[in-house]
């Protein structure tokens, strides 16, 4: 017994067909332009911080610190959460830092003293989180310690 399909069935199931596949179209359209709206928006190379250098200075550690902006937008304000451990492993110190401004596709190098601690006792250091984190226009942005890279140029490690 052989079925066959009549025009008017054939022609329903072409139109199911296109309307399958423009329902598609739509939800990829709708995911594409949400995913495009969501979160801040990063460039490929993100934030990179490195710890460039560590010097003894007037009873302090001095950390030179290089920024390299290559975000999508410039920053007004990153404040850094940063947590020194000392060759022992053990916490020796915590410490807040601005980071801010940095201007967009801009390379900068910010220094900061850590007082109380010598540069030899300092066995590592994490980026534990990013504070507060702003946009040129001075808006709050979310997820930012996502977009950091840590990177150290000398014995000191600096991760997150």
């Amino acid at each position: 017994m052989s079925m066959k399909i009549t025009d008017a069935q054939y022609v329903s199931k072409r139109r199911a067909t296109k309307f399958y596949s423009l329902s598609k179209l739509i939800g990829y359209s709708v995911f594409l332009v949400t995913a495009l709206l969501a979160g801040p928006v990063v460039g490929a190379d993100g934030l990179k911080i490195e710890l460039n250098k560590l010097e003894e200075a007037d009873g302090a550690c001095r950390a030179y610190l290089l920024f390299e902006n290559k975000a999508a937008s410039a920053f007004q304000s990153l404040k850094l959460d940063l947590v020194m451990f000392g060759l022992d492993g053990v916490i020796s110190k915590r410490l807040a830092i601005e980071g801010g401004p940095l201007p967009k596709d801009k390379t900068s190098v910010k220094l900061f003293e850590i007082s109380g601690l010598k540069c030899e006792t300092i066995g590592r250091i994490l980026l534990n989180d990013v504070i507060n984190c702003q946009d040129s226009a001075g808006e709050k942005m979310d997820g930012c310690i996502e977009m950091v890279t840590a990177s150290s140029k000398n014995e000191v490690p600096l991760f997150k």
